[in-house]
């Protein structure tokens, strides 16, 4: 009997989504570079189940029922494109390729306009969740070809997280590269959650002194509210782990942070369509400045700062962090979605943010209960410019900014670094500003280049050149935004 999908690259992430596919009934042929993989995973945790292991891609194409369908999870960049060659002699017209890996959304729309002019179809599928996700149900973001979507969606829908009595955490994103672009934002935002949390770990630790133990007792509680969502979870677990001296894990762990790009393809991508992705730009440099440990050190002996003292009362202190915290994480997403919007109208996408946030509901990294709220957000209001300028988000802010703004003042006052939350505030107070000094700066770049600025007492889009200096001609440069 045919298998229903063929999978490549049978990886932990490979493993456990082929064992959740044939755990929801289908049928799975399998295929790794490595033949000592195939050997063990057929022999080990895919014995006595519907998984095929194949010797060569031949083979596996041999083994598909058409259209064949075969998922890639393997790194991204020169192997799929590799990969995909090599399947290209042996498929035929209809046959869908899936890249479940973290693509660059750009690789995804070449590739799929390269196929789809052979004939064939290409899915780019973000997938979340990690190991546990890919066993038990990821949030999966496919986009690409279209017309695969009715082969595919059967068994994506199937394996994905179900949410509010059974909904899966999958629907089809749209065109080209769409489904790794929302993939890209997805973890753009799993680096700023994870900062804003690592952050007020720090001032917990660093200005109110407290323990690991007491540390966890605050994330408990927050797991129970608002900030309800699996980061928070597994910071409460992980200040819970001792080691074998009986102390917590977490102080014996180096505060060097590594990451794989996709944040950095993230503000990239922003300031090429220009969306204001502050706080997940900050959120990528704090990992950045944390890997100069050595030179930090060294930097710690040379250079000073304030006496940390804390005066005011901690409860309310940590109710008000709670506060703060959640504020960021509402600014975050805003941002996040301006930057969904931005590239829906540069790349002449049509992307359904309300179902985007249903998608992040279950299975993945940042799911969390703030979500559900967006969804309802984006159901009420389609064509919504800002997530600030919904009436709970708008009014959830207002009662929770001064607290925000407390935090970071003591947080400043104490040489503490707060790198994503003072982007989060800066951000608000900006966006909310009818005026703000960039008329100065327009004056300046008048000046010395005589790029030229718009006037308040005249029609929008006509342009003007002064001469400062009286030494200057009316030479004006041209207008442009880069």
């Amino acid at each position: 009997m045919p298998s229903q999908i063929g999978l490549i690259g049978v990886g932990l992430m490979g493993e456990n989504l082929a064992l959740n596919m044939v755990g929801k009934g289908f049928t799975v042929s399998v295929f790794d570079a490595l033949k000592e993989k195939i050997e063990k995973f057929v022999s080990g945790r895919g014995q006595g189940n519907k998984i095929h292991g194949c010797s060569s891609i031949q083979e596996l194409i041999g083994s598909l029922e058409l259209p064949r369908k075969i998922m890639l999870m393997i790194p991204a960049g020169k192997p799929i494109d590799e990969i995909i060659e090599a399947l290209i002699a042996f498929l035929d017209e209809g046959d869908i390729i899936i890249d479940g890996g973290n693509s660059h959304f750009s690789d995804t729309s070449r590739r799929t306009r390269m196929l789809e002019g052979k004939g064939l179809l290409y899915v780019g599928a973000g997938v979340s969740g990690g190991e546990e996700g890919a066993l038990l149900g990821p949030s999966i973001m496919p986009g690409g070809s279209v017309a695969a979507w009715p082969s595919v969606g059967p068994i994506f829908r199937a394996i994905a997280a179900k949410v509010d009595g059974g909904t899966p955490c999958c629907d089809w994103i749209g065109e080209e590269g769409s489904g790794h672009f929302v993939k890209m934002v997805h973890n753009g935002i799993e680096y700023g959650d994870m900062q804003l949390i690592c952050e007020v770990y720090d001032i917990m630790r660093t200005l109110l002194g407290m323990t690991a133990d007491e540390i966890y007792d605050v994330f408990k509680e927050w797991s129970k509210g608002e900030l309800e969502g699996y980061l928070i979870e597994i910071t409460r677990d992980i200040l819970a782990v001792r080691g074998d001296d009986g102390l917590p894990l977490l102080d014996t762990i180096l505060d060097k942070a590594g990451q794989k790009g996709t944040g950095k393809w993230a503000i990239v991508t922003a300031l090429d369509v220009a969306a204001p992705l502050t706080l997940i730009a900050e959120s990528v440099f704090a990992r950045v400045l944390s890997s100069m440990k050595d030179e930090r050190v060294l930097a710690s002996k040379a250079l000073k700062g304030p006496e940390v003292h804390f005066f005011g009362n901690k409860k309310a202190f940590i109710d008000e962090l709670g506060k703060a915290l959640y504020a960021a994480k509402i600014i975050s997403y805003s941002q996040a979605y301006q930057l969904m919007r931005a590239a829906e109208m540069d790349f002449g996408w049509k992307l359904n943010f309300g179902g985007i946030a249903l998608m992040w509901r279950g299975g993945c990294i940042i799911r969390s209960a703030l979500l559900a709220k967006i969804r309802d957000a984006f159901d009420s209001n389609p064509q919504l410019v800002n997530l600030l300028m919904d009436p709970f988000f708008a009014e959830t802010i207002a009662q929770s900014q001064l607290s925000l703004r407390n935090v970071l003042g003591e947080a400043i006052k104490n040489g503490i670094p707060t790198p994503a939350m003072s982007s989060a505030l800066a951000y608000y107070d900006g966006y909310r500003s009818a005026n703000l000094p960039a008329n100065l700066l327009q004056a300046q770049r008048d000046y010395f280049g005589a790029h030229q600025y718009e006037r308040v007492d005249r029609p929008r889009g006509e342009y003007f050149h002064s001469n400062w200096t009286g030494r200057g001609g009316e030479t004006a440069s041209t207008v442009y935004s880069a």
